[in-house]
């Protein structure tokens, strides 16, 4: 079963909360609040979306939800094309739930944003793709490195002790000290975890680097492998766990 999560960010505090779970099944598409609503009402205010209004509800359709469908380009645009090579998605894996995985389905006009379940691949490892994040707050030297990279070049994960809003946030690093932007937020948790087990399993590698006019947000793609350790389990905390039974999700289709 596919999986996303769907993460708000207050804009007065700029805290992130997770908020819901999207699936796939391979016929219907479910969505559920999980316990991070619960901490984004009562520290931020959360109000419940529009589209789906209860809190303790499976929401299916055969249709991916007009929440996540608006966020995905559409094929008739004449930069989709473009926009594909930007996520470097497989011609055979160019779904809906793929895309959205791939390129975070952000907006000019909201603050969500959604990301995928890391999955463990063939080799038993922890792998999942993401953008660099930040880059456009990075300064131009920042920039202009980007330039210079080279595909499956490494880069160097390093902890923001200074950084105001977030302090578990991760700098990008490259080997001669360049600071290229953030590990996205929601990953830091389970690196941090991966690295208590081991401080050299996590290796991120260059993927893509998409020039100029490519919008910021998606100018350099990295993919990231980490040791799958006994006991692991990525996004275990109680914020994305669904407030709905999870057994209710494999009957509810």
């Amino acid at each position: 079963m596919k999986k996303l999560f769907l993460a708000w960010q207050d804009s007065k505090s700029r805290h992130w909360f997770p908020i819901g779970q999207l699936t796939f099944d391979g016929k219907n598409y479910h969505f559920v609040y999980t316990h991070g609503v619960n901490k984004a009402q009562a520290e931020s205010s959360f109000q419940l979306l529009h589209s789906f209004p209860e809190r303790d509800r499976v929401y299916t359709s055969s249709e991916l939800f007009p929440l996540f469908s608006n966020r995905l380009m559409r094929p008739s645009r004449p930069d989709y094309q473009d926009y594909i090579q930007w996520l470097n998605i497989p011609k055979n894996e160019g779904d809906p739930i793929a895309i959205l995985a791939r390129s975070g389905g952000r907006k000019a006009t909201d603050t969500f944003e959604v990301f995928p379940c890391p999955e463990i691949n063939e080799n038993g490892l922890y792998h999942i793709h993401f953008f660099v994040h930040g880059l456009r707050y990075m300064p131009e030297c920042s920039i202009e490195r980007v330039k210079q990279l080279q595909l499956e070049e490494r880069l160097y994960l390093t902890r923001d002790f200074q950084n105001p809003y977030d302090e578990k946030a991760l700098l990008l690093r490259t080997e001669d000290r360049h600071n290229l932007g953030y590990c996205p937020r929601y990953l830091a948790t389970d690196i941090y975890e991966i690295l208590k087990q081991n401080t050299q399993s996590v290796d991120v590698r260059v993927e893509r680097i998409n020039p100029s006019p490519t919008p910021i947000q998606f100018r350099l793609l990295c993919n990231m492998t980490a040791q799958w350790h006994d006991n692991f389990s990525p996004f275990s905390s109680q914020d994305y766990q669904p407030i709905v039974d999870s057994t209710l999700l494999l009957t509810s289709s």
